[in-house]
């Protein structure tokens, strides 16, 4: 099997050589992309790619499928060394002819699944490329930045072999890598992952996406049996059919208690102005995002670390075609952002699974312009200490609680000022009991789309919530704030 196996690949690996000598023989812009409106194309996505990059001073970067340079010539003025690497002869040496002069770059022919160079050299690994093929041993043994974009699913003439999103995200998040030395494992964290907005406006191709990788070490102690926090996320706690189930009770385009409803309320506190920037984070399926675009015309970017959410919010997005509303799978303890990029930063019962709330806080006040606002509703807790049932369930789900106060500090010390601490654990508790009561209606609707057990994995969860925040164990805060 084996072999049939690998001589198919190269079959596959010479039809593509075949494919590209063919159309490579002018080493033009619009050949390397196969498309006539290349240039125009290149100034709208080169600039969108690079602002999510890292910085790059005095770094070294592989620059994988450099191609005749698009990229390579912003990347030498950035970075204290760049390596272009391309399987095009012609290729290569019209990136020679244009950035040769550079004296921090070099440039080599090669076969990206066939290059030998030294392990762990690099401190970013990118590729502007149409297919994304790398293998870790390339990679430093720090940070990585590895970009690259697929383009249609569809085979057409071109032998390149496309896989679709999913596949790919799940590719890089499952792998692991064993170094030699020490048997230290490491594997990739997805910072993000985004559709390429220059596609989606100028071709109306949803399919362009960009990914960038962190490589980190993997331990043997994984997150309930999964290599990355989010892999739990996207296969336990939400899960394609656990999202739909949630927004069937929750309303269209949410998936938290009482959703449209305390969204109208809180968003009325923000205040918001046509043209204003809002950052969401922990978006979930969108609903908030749309609501604050329609009504007040804002433009939106959503951010969540689960795949699964933010595939089914790019879907809704393109049945409300709304451009002003985009989404992105993000790490928002790794992503970064111009200082004041935002207007108003807007999170919804997300927080609590991250640890380090303070150091989250300090990157919020960063992203928000002068008078910006901060608003968040999460988990709390009260006072230890906790009952084993309070601590077993916190447990399970990975939080991190704090009380209402507690929180209120961390933004305290994080620079904000007006910060408003409120416990509102009594609505909470109220809005619970509404949904068990919306369920009771729907039941025999919501059993014959779902299930029986769907319906009281839910109504179950709900009461033991009533039970934790009768008890004074669990809690429920709304934080707003201003960056002075």
């Amino acid at each position: 099997m084996t072999f049939h196996r690998d001589t198919r690949a190269q079959v596959n690996r010479r039809t593509q050589n075949e494919f590209w000598k063919e159309h490579s023989k002018a080493a033009t812009v619009e050949e390397m992309m196969l498309d006539s409106r290349a240039r125009e194309l290149t100034q709208h996505e080169l600039p969108e790619i690079l602002s999510v990059l890292p910085s790059l001073a005095g770094s070294r970067v592989l620059e994988l499928g450099a191609g005749i340079g698009r990229f390579t010539s912003h990347l030498l003025t950035k970075a204290g060394h760049v390596t272009a690497v391309d399987f095009m002869e012609s290729f290569v040496e019209r990136n020679r002819q244009d950035n040769g002069h550079h004296s921090n770059a070099t440039f080599i022919q090669a076969d990206v699944t066939k290059l030998d160079i030294p392990q762990n050299r690099w401190t970013f690994a990118l590729s502007f490329s149409f297919a994304l093929s790398f293998s870790v041993d390339y990679e430093c043994s720090a940070t990585v930045a590895n970009i690259s974009f697929k383009s249609d699913s569809k085979r057409d003439f071109n032998p390149t072999c496309y896989r679709t999103e999913a596949q790919y995200s799940h590719l890089v998040s499952s792998l692991q890598v064993e170094v030699p030395e020490g048997g230290q494992k490491f594997g990739f964290d997805i910072v993000l992952k985004k559709k390429v907005q220059a596609y989606v406006e100028m071709k109306n191709n949803q399919n362009q996406i960009c990914w960038l990788l962190e490589k980190v070490p993997r331990s043997s102690s994984t997150q309930n049996g999964f290599n990355t926090f989010q892999q739990f996320l996207d296969n336990q706690q939400y899960t394609n059919r656990g999202i739909l189930r949630y927004e069937k009770m929750f309303g269209a385009g949410y998936v938290s208690t009482v959703g449209p409803s305390t969204t109208k309320e809180f968003v009325d506190l923000l205040n918001l102005k046509p043209g204003q920037k809002v950052l969401d984070v922990g978006c979930g399926i969108g609903g908030g995002d749309f609501y604050m675009a329609k009504t007040f015309g804002v433009e939106v970017l959503g951010l969540d670390l689960s795949n699964n959410m933010v595939d089914i919010a790019m879907e809704r997005a393109i049945t409300e075609k709304l451009p002003s509303v985009q989404f992105e799978v993000a790490d928002a303890t790794k992503r970064s952002f111009p200082e004041g990029s935002f207007d108003v930063i807007y999170s919804r019962d997300t927080i609590l699974h991250i640890d380090d709330k303070l150091a989250l806080f300090k990157r919020f006040h960063s992203w928000l312009k002068p008078g910006g606002k901060l608003l968040i509703s999460d988990y709390c807790c009260g006072e230890k200490p906790w009952t084993p049932v309070f601590e077993a369930y916190v447990k399970q789900r990975g939080y991190v609680l704090y009380t209402p106060s507690q929180y209120g500090k961390f933004l305290q010390d994080a620079g904000f000022c007006n910060v408003c601490s409120e416990d509102r654990t009594a609505q909470f508790i109220q809005m619970i009991k509404t949904e068990l009561q919306r369920a009771e209606v729907i039941k025999d609707e919501f059993i014959q789309e779902f299930s029986e057990e769907d319906y009281f994995a839910i109504v179950n969860g709900w009461s033991e919530k009533l039970e934790r925040s009768n008890s004074g164990d669990q809690r429920w805060g709304l934080f707003y704030a201003t960056r002075d």
